[in-house]
């Protein structure tokens, strides 16, 4: 029940937030969406601020999950790191789209773009420890060039908050990019920057 309750707290503050803005949003607004006193909402949270943060770690959490199952998928370490930034990207195009489940997402990415860096700042590590993970398996098995590795984690985050700026500013075409190709493109240059010849 209490973790339930919680996460009410979170998924309705999630959708005001994103509705409303932060700043408009008050702790009486959370209470009476969420069905719930605004005493209740002190249990669980301090203030706005604490919500604010317990929405953007679930977020985190939420990315981080997604890309955590490739690591331990039966498939090559190439195919691991190629399904890696697919779905990488794939984050990015869900949250940034005009599908009906992610308008909201989508709402509060436009809205705060400092928000989706706290939310990429929180999952980089875990990011980086996914794809050290894949780099690695791909050296043992002979894949990955060990010459080639260094500097390839920096350059992928890099290489990833590029392609989120664009998605999020809707800017492909004037950067010269082709959003149906960059996909492929994205994995080609990776997968040969690194690949063992």
């Amino acid at each position: 029940m209490v973790i339930k309750t919680r996460e009410k707290l979170i998924d309705v503050a999630r959708q005001l937030f994103a509705h409303k803005g932060i700043e408009n949003t008050t702790m009486s607004d959370i209470a009476n969406a969420s069905d719930k006193g605004r005493r209740t909402i002190y249990t669980y949270f301090k203030n706005k601020r604490e919500i604010y943060n317990a929405v953007i770690e679930k977020e985190s959490e939420q990315l981080v999950a997604r890309l955590r199952s490739v690591t331990t998928a039966d498939m090559s370490p190439v195919e691991k790191l190629c399904r890696f930034i697919d779905l990488r990207i794939d984050v990015v195009v869900d949250a940034v789209a005009h599908h009906h489940d992610n308008t909201v997402l989508r709402s509060l990415l436009m809205r705060d773009v400092k928000r989706m860096e706290r939310i990429r700042q929180l999952a980089i590590e875990k990011e980086l420890d996914m794809l050290k993970a894949i780099i690695r398996e791909g050296l043992k098995t002979g894949d990955f060039d060990p010459e080639k590795v260094d500097g390839v984690y920096a350059s992928m985050i890099m290489l990833f908050q590029g392609i989120e700026l664009s998605y999020m500013r809707n800017n492909f075409h004037q950067i010269g990019v082709d959003p149906s190709k960059m996909r492929d493109q994205v994995k080609q240059y990776i997968i040969t920057a690194i690949k063992k010849l």
